[in-house]
């Protein structure tokens, strides 16, 4: 093995320090397993792989909810000298076989919940030819492997993995076009993982909740990061308000990272109430921004310490961080720290982030422009895209296509996807100001703003809002909000206002599905809806 460190470090160093102290607790089946316990399991599971007439490099697939079992799978699989793909179990069948025909999954771990789609992947996929259900026992159903007898696979020697041994496919959402895979190295992950403990303070006394769905970085990642501190990881199956508050409680977790639609889904919910969160001294928030408003009644409802982390699935995912400090005293109103709430924070230690003209060329402060992010962390490239990764990979930085600008202490205004600005009439409207006012209306619970197409003004700005369950809201009501707050060409010209038990569209990372509230006004007009 070499001198830089692989995922294997990540969980050697734990069961040579912490081997008896508790490693996973699985809400969904009542098991809890130690370091040294995990790390059997995993080398068995590893060496099972191993006996399946695979070849190095070969991709494995996963789809499962969240589980001790899935969370083996993100250290058995590399391990095995193999590239795991964890796979968006919101997708439809098409669409994951798409994916795993564009990898050429040999193998996929399915559990219950996914058995009939795994079924129908291994019809419809030619390089798919074992399945392997992740159920308790060794009584698989017809057809599949049983997990519980790959852990209990005599050991082998296991493969050396390098620095820049491909460890993971991650196919990015596909808002926009077919899905791309984001090839992850041991050294992008592991570096994440560093970057993360230090970012925030992790020690083996943490406990956190893996809460949103381990299939996304944003959740996933934590696997090594805290693993590698020796903590403790609880898993519930899948986010339901209810369920993530009382493994918050019962199992005194002391961190968690929620979505903004997630906080406000548990929020609105009322699961809060009376729930002993004492122990829980971090949330962390991330995949999209947060209104003011929202992080405010967030923290008075977990009443713990926030953090904001912005990045994305080629940066393995950490870019910047805005940190506990900031929240604290910005919400106090001291400055800078409250005006720079509305910002993603800054880079985090290991990573570099620049805002650049469409030239290239660096943007002023406060000028917006592309972020461009360097580090370690950074993807090798895209599966099989060579014309998309040369795109994305400018001499060794990671064109990211979100819009921001930055201020004079570096920290970052996220103000849009690209795709997601609206011009209308010649103006850049960024649709996260208009939010962030649509936001400050007490009885908006969720809310998305986009463009829609205009004959005069090309396109013009139109909001989709969720109220708050007995909450009335009008269009015109909500216009005169925003009047109040931003400028009048960013006003919202037509609003719709869904029933309060009509959330959303969302991915599986949990962001507003903005193509699919876009699409049906823009059949027809030449703009792309992605």
């Amino acid at each position: 093995m070499g001198a830089e460190p692989t995922l294997h470090w990540a969980l050697q160093r734990p069961v040579d320090q912490f081997g008896d102290a508790t490693a996973t607790v699985d809400i969904g089946t009542g098991e809890r397993r130690t370091w040294i316990e995990t790390a059997d399991r995993v080398n068995g599971v590893a060496s099972g792989l191993l006996g399946l007439d695979l070849d190095d490099g070969d991709r494995i697939g996963v789809l499962m909810l969240n589980s001790a079992r899935h969370f083996e799978l993100w250290f058995a699989i590399p391990f095995a000298g193999m590239v795991m793909n964890d796979l968006n179990y919101r997708l439809a069948v098409e669409e994951l076989a798409f994916i795993c025909d564009d990898s050429q999954v040999r193998v996929l771990f399915v559990d219950d919940s996914f058995l009939d789609v795994g079924r129908q992947l291994l019809d419809r996929v030619e390089s798919l030819a074992t399945l392997v259900w992740t159920g308790p026992g060794d009584a698989a159903p017809d057809g599949c492997l049983a997990y519980e007898s790959l852990a209990a696979t005599a050991r082998v020697e296991l493969p050396d993995a390098q620095h820049d041994t491909l460890a993971a496919i991650f196919y990015t959402g596909g808002t926009t076009g077919l899905p791309k895979g984001a090839m992850l190295t041991h050294r992008n992950l592991t570096s994440n993982a560093i970057h993360g403990v230090a970012v925030l303070a992790m020690t083996h006394r943490d406990t956190y909740l893996h809460a949103g769905p381990q299939f996304h970085l944003a959740d996933g990642s934590m696997t090594y990061a805290l693993s590698w501190v020796g903590g403790t990881h609880v898993f519930v199956p899948a986010f339901e308000p209810t369920a993530v508050v009382r493994a918050l409680a019962d199992e005194r977790c002391t961190l968690a990272l929620l979505v903004p639609t997630m906080l406000n889904m548990v929020l609105a919910s009322g699961a809060l109430d009376g729930a002993d969160l004492s122990a829980l001294r971090l949330l962390m928030y991330g995949a999209s921004p947060m209104p003011a408003e929202v992080q405010r009644r967030v923290a008075s409802g977990f009443g713990c310490d926030m953090m904001q982390l912005y990045g994305m699935t080629e940066a393995s995912p950490i870019a910047t961080s805005l940190d506990a400090e900031h929240h604290r005293r910005g919400m106090d109103g001291e400055e800078p720290f409250a005006s720079r709430l509305r910002s993603a924070g800054s880079a985090v230690p290991g990573v570099r982030c620049e805002i650049r003209r469409e030239d290239g060329s660096l943007a002023d402060v406060g000028e917006p422009g592309e972020i461009y992010i360097q580090g370690p962390n950074i993807m090798a490239g895209y599966w099989n895209r060579p014309e998309e990764t040369a795109h994305a990979l400018v001499d060794g930085w990671y064109r990211s296509g979100d819009v921001a600008w930055r201020d004079a202490g570096g920290y970052l205004y996220v103000v849009d996807r690209a795709k997601d600005m609206i011009i209308s009439g010649g103006e850049n409207v960024y649709t996260s100001e208009v939010e962030n006012a649509v936001y400050l209306h007490p009885g908006v619970a969720e809310a998305a703003v986009y463009g829609i197409p205009h004959d005069k003004f090309g396109e013009t700005v139109h909001a989709e809002v969720v109220p708050k369950p007995g909450a009335t809201i009008t269009e015109e009501e909500l216009i005169a909000h925003c009047r109040e707050h931003i400028a009048g060409y960013k006003l919202p010209r037509s609003v719709t206002v869904r029933n309060a038990d009509d959330p959303l569209p969302k991915s599986g990372a949990g962001k507003i599905l903005k193509r699919e509230l876009r699409a049906p006004h823009w059949e027809g007009h030449d703009r792309q809806v992605g």
